[in-house]
This record gives structure tokens, sequence and C-alpha cells, in this order.
């Protein structure tokens, strides 16, 4: 799939500790749902004994992600944390178990779900972001996003004149013929689903599925963008100097077949979002499961008072990343950007700097925008997921967003926008992610503020000409290899760094008792 910026970079909106868990699982629930056409009484869900979910699936969101997507909602429905309770009351048996499949990629789902006349299997991996793809759909090697309107049809027989009639019949689709063990399936992705008529003069159709698409912006079978690495991109503008954002509105019009206006204007929704969310923070939040309070509303207090060290807009900005780190962490509603690890970084940055220099919502996207084409390019080389990248590939993909937008705000050069990101990036190298008892808060919140600060100070490097060395492209490349340098257990996996000190075990284990499960699936 092809990246966008809204739906891998800036988004999905949603609730719940972790993107990768939460919302990932969330959409790979929904379509798990479409495949049982909404009726199941059993679901059993196994985790990789070696992945990074065993250790985390209950604490940051997989759970309440997967069953609120199960269940039909949507990622910032504010039923989500009860989502499990809500499944298992409605009659549907929960099992969850820790197998050794193997599987290469560690945030991976099995699923298999039952009903009275037919068990379904699903393998799908969460890539970060909210980003997940479907690998196996009942013994299927399948490539699903989430960015197609997806027709399935079960065939007997010959599938060739199936497939031909489709592809004349369904405009603008991609045809697929999958087979193994002897069975044989057509998947059809289109901006539509496939329709009964059509269906209805195949031969030797026997079974029918119909999966929802779960991203916002759809994708086409000729979808195409004008570049999708940062060397390219200055190719593309062959010394023009065009701003960052403006390159940003260009990709995401191609890739999402949208206007400039529906760019501009999908992305001011998203401030306004965040600036509710702001405000939500500083009054004061709520949410029993947590390891920290709330606590910045005291830094504004303070701020309000002068009785802070005087850190300029430094200190406006560290009141609204971690006001957003608090909502994130009573389940309130934020944007992934690029994740919700690392949701407030980005957006707390750019708005409270618009703010000091008296710019409105719509400076306020386009920088957004601008920071969105920095993380296209980290997505279509690397990952946003921890679990892959540690928190450099979370982290440090925000502080080099926030970066080039904090430059776009400033009138800085597209050259200094991409230098400040490269500069950004670099200064957070082989940073692990060892999430304090397993929850995303702690030592998270820091590294929210440390990426917002690190942005703010390589912005200003880059606008006074400070020398980036090294091209953004190959930051991104050498972060990709440290990850794969890097232990399994300092990858977000509640094995390493901070979460194993006596002071993080003994907090876990006092949050587990007192939350307890209840629900009789095992995942305590």
């Amino acid at each position: 799939m092809i990246v966008s910026i809204f739906n891998d970079v800036i988004g999905p909106v949603m609730r719940g500790p972790s993107s990768s868990h939460c919302a990932a699982a969330l959409r790979i629930g929904r379509l798990a749902r479409d495949l049982m056409d909404g009726d199941f009484s059993q679901v059993l869900v196994e985790f990789d004994r070696n992945g990074s979910l065993p250790n985390t699936h209950d604490t940051q969101g997989s759970d309440m992600g997967l069953f609120g997507g199960l269940m039909g909602w949507d990622a910032a429905d504010s039923r989500l944390p009860g989502s499990m309770k809500t499944l298992a009351d409605s009659g549907v048996k929960i099992s969850i178990e820790t197998v050794d499949a193997g599987d290469p990629h560690p945030n991976t789902y099995r699923l298999t779900l039952f009903s009275e006349k037919e068990t379904r299997t699903l393998i799908a991996i969460s890539t970060g972001g909210g980003i997940m793809e479907v690998i196996e759909l009942d013994g299927f090697s399948v490539s699903m996003h989430g960015d197609f309107f997806e027709t399935l049809l079960w065939i007997e027989g010959d599938t060739a004149s199936a497939v031909a009639a489709l592809e004349a019949g369904v405009d603008g689709a991609q045809v697929i013929s999958h087979e193994a063990g002897g069975r044989k399936m057509i998947e059809v992705k289109a901006a539509a689903f496939v329709g009964d008529e059509i269906i209805a003069a195949l031969a030797g159709v026997r079974c029918v599925k119909r999966l929802a698409p779960v991203l916002s912006v759809m994708s086409r079978k000729d979808t195409h963008v004008p570049f999708g690495t940062c060397e390219a991109m200055l190719e593309h503008d062959a010394g023009r100097g065009t701003p960052l954002w403006k390159l940003a509105v260009q990709y995401e019009m191609e890739r999402g077949n949208l206007t400039e206006a529906e760019v501009i204007a999908k992305m001011v929704e998203i401030v306004r979002i965040v600036r509710n969310s702001i405000a939500e923070g500083i009054a004061g939040t709520e949410y029993e499961d947590r390891v920290l309070g709330h606590q910045c509303g005291k830094f504004g207090e303070m701020m309000a008072a002068g009785k802070l060290l005087d850190g300029g807009a430094l200190n406006r900005i560290i009141l609204y990343v971690t006001s957003l780190m608090e909502v994130k962490s009573s389940m309130g509603v934020i944007i992934a950007a690029p994740t919700a690890g690392a949701c407030a970084a980005l957006p707390g940055a750019v708005v409270a700097m618009a703010e000091s220099m008296g710019l409105g919502e719509e400076e306020m996207a386009k920088a957004l925008l601008a920071s969105g084409l920095i993380g296209v390019f980290i997505a279509t080389r690397w990952t946003f997921a921890a679990e892959v990248g540690g928190c450099q590939a979370e982290g440090g993909s925000a502080a080099a967003m926030a970066a080039a937008a904090l430059v776009t705000m400033a009138g800085g050069t597209l050259n200094q926008s991409v230098g400040a990101a490269s500069m950004a990036m670099q200064s957070m190298i082989g940073l692990i992610c060892d999430p304090i008892a397993n929850r995303v808060e702690a030592p998270c919140l820091g590294k929210n503020v440390m990426a917002a600060a690190n942005a703010l100070c390589c912005a200003n490097m880059a606008l006074a000409g400070y020398d980036q060395v090294i091209p953004l492209d190959e930051v991104i490349e050498t972060a990709k290899q440290v990850a794969k340098q890097m232990p399994r257990e300092v990858r977000c996996t509640n094995l390493g760094g901070l979460s194993i000190t006596p002071t993080a075990i003994a907090l876990e284990k006092k949050l587990a008792e007192k939350r307890g499960c209840g629900s009789g699936c095992g995942c305590g």
C-alpha cells in the first residue's frame, strides 16, 4: 500500500495507549467481524511466544481495540475501554492463548472465529501508527490494508472466466485469484462492493464475503504518487524551493484523489481535535488504570505565575505536550501523529509555537502537512512501530516531523525544513522503548517532551544555516539498520530498560492487582 499522510502518518483519530496495539487491532477486528458477517459465538486469539503481544496485549490496548473492532465500533468510541466485557456479555466466548508460531513480525494477530455455520481464520500484523495488514485469510495468502472495498468469492472449478468477467464488469477493480489446498478464492479490490447481479452471473460461487474499508483515504487500482523519498522530492522540486507543505499537498492530492482544499480541510479538522484535547488535558483528566496522574495543570499555573525558569515558547510546548499525553493516558481522544505513544510531541509543538507566533489554524494545518510528508518518507522506507524499531521509530520520527513543521511556520526554505528533520532524527538514533509497568506513560512522557524540544532546537539551527551533514534518507536508513541491531528486549516488550527495574516491577504488580481481569480469558 502506498503511504498516505492521513492513513499512515497523521491519524487515526483514536482512544487508547498505543496505536500499533489499539487502533491497528481495532481495524483487524473490524475486518474479522465482516468476515463472519457480524455473526460469531466464539473467538480464539493467539499470540506468538516470541512476539511483543504476550506481554503487552492487555495493558497497551490490543484487547481493547481488537474486541471493539469485533463489536464494529470506531477507534474513537468512548466505550472502547470496556469492549472485552461488552463482547463477553453478548455471549461470545473469548480465548487468548500464547503459542509457538514462529511469526516473523512481533505484532502478529492470529484469529479463529466460530459460529454455528462456519469457522474462519485470519492472520494480521500491526505495522505501526495504527496501520495493519491482513496477510492470511482462511489459509490463502493475501495483502489487505483496509483501503478498498473487498469482495471475496469462494469458487469451485475454473476461475479464469470469473476473473475475466469481474475485470470487465467492475470498474477500476483489482481482481486477484488465490489457491490453497485445492480451494480457490477470488479477491476483488474496488471502490465499491461487487454487485449481486454480477456475482449471480458467475459459475461455481459457493460463498461471498464483503469486507468494508477501515482507512480514511481509499486506494485505487492505479494509485501513484509523485515521489516516495526525500531525494526524489528534491529532484521533483528541481530547485524551485517549493514550500514543504505545498509538496505535501501535491503528494496527498495524487495519493487520495483529493483537491487541495480537501487536503487542507482534513488537516484543519485534525488541528481542531488536537486543540480540544489540549484544553481537556490542561483542565484535568482521570483514569484509574494509569501510572501518572494529572500534572500539567500545575505546570500551567506556575507558568502563568512566572514561577518557572524562562523557557520562552518552550514552556508552552511542554505544557501542551504533557497535556496531550495525559489525555491519551485517560483514554481520551487523540491523534496518532505518527503514533499514540508519540502522539504529543508533534502536535503539541506545532500548536504551542503557532499560538506563540499568533498564527491561525490553517497555518497549523500547513505545518502538520509538511511534517506529514517527512513521515511519508519514514513510513515508506521503514516503520513507526516501536516493537520493530524501538522508540527511535516513534519519538525519533515525531521529532524529525516536528522540526520540519516548525521551520515551515517560521517561513524557512525547503532545504532548511528537511535539514531540520535530518538533524532531529540523528539526535535520537538508538532510542529504546521501555514503558514502565507496561503502560505507555513513563518514560514516554519525558521522551515526547524531549522530542519536541529537540525539534525546536534543530528547527532554529536549520534556520541559522547549520549543516545537517547526513541527508534525511540516509538517516532513516541508518535508524532502520540500528533497529536490527537492537535486542528484542528493548523494543517495547516490557523485558528490558526501565521496565525491569525493581520499582517498575512492583508498580506493574500493584496495577495488575488493582485492575484484575475477571473475564476468564486468561489475559491477566
